[in-house]
């Protein structure tokens, strides 16, 4: 026997809800990669500065030997810096993680504000204009690796993407 379709109000807002619930994902996972990229490039840049800086000391000091040595580790670090780009890898991330954002808050918004007022057309447009920004994110967004994923998923069971306004006995 056929499953009966759904209502298409129904399938609209399941759909709406899927949106939220896959840019939340998308969000927090970029957030995350933004972090891992933020600690490497503090990992990479504050020993660059150090020893940088004990380089040149050592060659004012006429210890030529540990300030060829300091400024090679330096170079070394430096380029490493520099392929990487972690300081632009953060901006990217963390842009996508706020675009994510701003695409849930506006599918949770049409969903739990607009729906009622929509006509069933109307409604049908919203969910296909959202979820083609989702499409043109997910289109432009970097690739995100999968400790990040992981990191982003522990963090939403544990309830790090739960608003106090969303539990029970919180209603206006």
């Amino acid at each position: 026997m056929a499953k009966p379709s759904p209502d298409p109000r129904d399938a609209c807002l399941a759909e709406l809800q899927r949106i939220e619930e896959d840019t939340l994902y998308s969000s927090k996972r970029h957030f995350e990669a933004a972090s891992g990229w933020q600690a490497l490039y503090l990992a990479l840049g504050l020993p660059v500065a150090i020893i940088s800086g004990v380089a040149g000391v050592s060659a004012f000091a006429k210890h030529t030997t540990l300030a060829g040595v300091l400024a090679l580790t330096a170079a070394g670090l430096g380029a490493i810096t520099a392929f990487l780009k972690p300081s632009e890898r953060v901006t990217t991330h963390h842009g996508f993680g706020n675009d994510y954002n701003a695409l849930r808050n506006k599918a949770r918004i049409a969903r739990t504000i607009q729906a009622a007022s929509l006509n069933d057309d109307q409604l049908r447009e919203q969910v296909v204009a959202l979820s083609g920004d989702r499409d043109s994110l997910n289109k432009k967004a970097p690739q995100v690796p999968r400790w990040a994923f992981e990191r982003a998923r522990r963090g939403i069971e544990e309830g790090e993407a739960d608003y106090s306004a969303d539990n029970e006995g919180n209603t206006p």
